[in-house]
C-alpha cells in the first residue's frame, strides 16, 4: 500500500499550488507533481474584445512581467495588422524586454530564494524569509531592492505608466522616447552593472554550500526552448523557436507561427495549469477541440534562464558570455536545474552589457515608431521571452478585428513536466519513511522555486501564498501532512 504526501500552500512563489508526493508500497517516492488550484479566465473574457486592447489587457495578467504579456500581445497584432514595425520600434521593445528581465530576475534572487541560499535550507523558518535575511545581511536586502528599483524605473519610462505599460500596442509604440529619458536610463547602467556583479559574487560565495545542501539531484536529460535572432544569438524580443539537446544540437527551429506543429497543450484534470508537451508535426489549432496528449509520451523541455543559455550565446555581450562560458563549464549544455538561479544572474547581465548599447544608438530616441494599418490577417501569433520562459499570445479575429479565440502559452506551462521531475529527483534524494522535516519541506519547495513560476500566468483568482505537502498510502491513507 502507497501514501501520498501533500505539500500545501506552496510559500514564496506567485501564486496558490500545492504538491503531492506519491510513495509505493515500499515507502520509496513514486512521484511529485504540482497542483494549481487558482483559476484565471483570461483566454475566455477576452473573447469578443478588439484585438487593439490585448496589451492592456493582458498586462494585468501579472504585476511582475506585465510588459512581456504587452510585447507577446502588440506581436500578435501586429501580424493581424500585416505591418513590420518602424527599427525604432523594434529598439524600444527590445529595451523592455531586456529591463523587463532585469525587474523579475532581481525579485527572484534577491527576496524569493536568497533566504534559502544564504541562510541555509535548514534554517529556522521564522528566519528563512525577507525579513530575516535583512537582519543577517541588510546590504543584500537594499542592493536587491535597488537593482528591482532600477529595472522598474526603466520599464516605467519605456512603457508609460507606472506598474503597466501603455505605449506597447500594434504596430509599434504609442510613445516615441525622450532623450530625456534616454539620457536618465542610460546614467543607471553603471550602477545597475556593479549590483549585478554584486549579485554573482553572492551566488558564487553560497553556491557550493547551497548544492551540497540539495544534494545530488535536479540534472536531468530534456530538451530546451529560447529564441535566437538572425545571428543565430539569443533574441529576447522576437526571433524564431529553437529546440536543442543535450548535446547542444538543434533537434527543431520553426517561425512563431509555426509553434503548435511543436508545443501543444494538455488537460490534466487536477490542475487548472495546462502542461505543454513537444510533439511532432502535424498538429490541428489549438482551438479546434479538448484533443489532449498522453503525459509522459513525449520527451521533457526546459524554458527559461537556463535553457536559453544552452538554446544559444548572447550578442555583444562579452561580460555574460564569459559568466555563461563559466555556467556551462565546457559541457554543450547545462542539465542541473539548481544552475537557474545562476542563469538569471547571468541573463541580468546581458541585459545591461545590451541595454547600455542600445541607449548609445542614436535610432532609439526617433519619432517613427507606430505603422497604423487595417486587419489584414484573420490571425496572428506573438512569441517572446519573458523572465521565465517563452511566451506566446495566438490570437483570432474576426474581419473587425474582433478576437474570436485567444490562446496564451506561458513558461509556467512550457516548465510543468521539468518542475515534476524536479520535485521527483529531490524527493527520491531525501524522503526516507513516512514522516517530514521542516527542512525536507523546504527542499522539496525549492525545487520549484527554481523555476521561479508564476501561477497567475499559468492559469489565467488570487489565491494566498503557501504550501501544504502531504504523504500518502499507496492505498490513499494519508500518513502526515505539514502546512508551511
Amino acid at each position: 500500500m502507497g501514501k501520498t504526501i501533500t505539500i500545501s500552500p506552496l510559500s514564496r512563489i506567485e501564486g496558490h499550488a500545492s504538491i503531492g508526493i506519491r510513495l509505493d508500497a515500499n515507502g520509496r517516492v513514486d512521484s511529485a507533481r504540482l497542483h494549481v488550484r487558482e483559476f484565471r479566465g483570461f483566454e475566455a473574457f477576452c473573447v469578443g474584445r478588439p484585438f487593439w486592447e490585448m496589451p492592456a489587457i493582458v498586462a494585468r495578467i501579472c504585476g511582475i512581467c506585465p510588459a512581456s504579456h504587452a510585447l507577446a500581445a502588440a506581436q500578435a497584432g501586429d501580424m493581424i495588422l500585416g505591418v513590420n514595425v518602424p527599427p525604432t520600434a523594434r529598439l524600444l521593445r527590445s529595451l523592455l524586454s531586456l529591463s523587463q528581465l532585469i525587474l523579475s530576475h532581481s525579485l527572484s534572487f534577491f527576496h524569493l530564494s536568497a533566504p534559502d541560499i544564504l541562510l541555509g535550507l535548514d534554517s529556522e523558518p521564522t528566519e528563512r524569509n525577507i525579513a530575516g535575511l535583512a537582519r543577517f545581511s541588510p546590504e543584500i536586502i537594499r542592493k536587491g531592492i535597488r537593482l528591482r528599483q532600477i529595472g522598474q524605473e526603466i520599464v516605467n519610462r519605456l512603457g508609460g505608466g507606472h506598474l503597466h505599460p501603455e505605449y506597447i500596442v500594434p504596430g509599434g509604440m504609442r510613445q516615441a522616447l525622450s532623450g530625456e529619458d534616454r539620457d536618465a536610463m542610460a546614467l543607471l547602467m553603471p550602477e545597475a552593472l556593479e549590483l549585478v556583479r554584486f549579485a554573482l559574487e553572492v551566488w558564487h560565495g553560497h553556491r557550493e554550500g547551497f548544492s551540497s545542501e540539495m544534494g545530488d539531484c535536479c540534472s536531468f536529460p530534456s530538451l530546451f526552448l529560447g529564441l535566437i535572432g538572425e545571428d543565430g544569438c539569443l533574441d529576447h524580443a522576437g526571433g524564431r523557436l529553437r529546440f536543442v539537446d543535450k548535446s547542444g544540437a538543434t533537434v527543431r527551429e520553426l517561425a512563431p507561427e509555426e509553434y503548435a506543429e511543436a508545443i501543444r497543450e494538455s488537460l490534466p484534470g487536477d490542475s487548472y495549469m495546462k502542461p505543454t508537451e513537444y510533439v511532432s508535426p502535424g498538429l490541428t489549432s489549438p482551438f479546434a477541440g479538448n484533443d489532449v496528449i498522453e503525459p509522459g509520451s513525449t520527451p521533457i523541455y526546459r524554458v527559461g534562464p537556463l535553457a536559453r543559455i544552452n538554446v544559444a550565446p548572447f550578442s555583444r555581450a562579452p561580460l555574460a558570455n564569459g559568466e555563461r562560458d563559466l555556467l556551462l563549464d565546457g559541457r554543450a549544455t547545462e542539465d542541473n536545474s539548481l544552475n537557474y538561479h545562476y542563469a538569471r544572474l547571468v541573463e541580468m547581465l546581458y541585459s545591461v552589457e545590451r541595454m547600455t548599447e542600445l541607449l548609445g544608438d542614436p535610432a532609439v530616441t526617433d519619432s517613427n515608431v507606430l505603422i497604423q494599418s487595417r486587419v489584414l490577417n484573420l490571425e496572428g501569433v506573438g512569441v517572446t521571452e519573458a523572465p521565465r520562459g517563452t511566451l506566446i499570445h495566438h490570437y483570432r479575429v474576426d474581419e473587425h478585428g474582433l478576437l474570436t479565440g485567444v490562446s496564451l502559452i506561458v513558461a509556467t506551462g512550457h516548465n510543468s513536466r521539468a518542475m515534476d521531475r524536479t520535485i521527483t529527483d529531490i524527493a527520491r534524494h531525501h524522503i526516507n519513511g513516512d514522516r517530514l522535516s521542516e527542512g525536507l519541506l523546504n527542499r522539496i519547495e525549492h525545487g520549484i522555486r527554481l523555476y521561479d513560476p508564476c501561477l497567475s500566468c499559468a492559469t489565467h483568482a488570487a489565491g494566498r501564498l503557501g504550501m501544504t505537502v502531504e504523504l500518502q498510502a499507496a492505498d490513499g491513507a494519508l500518513l502526515d501532512r505539514a502546512t508551511i
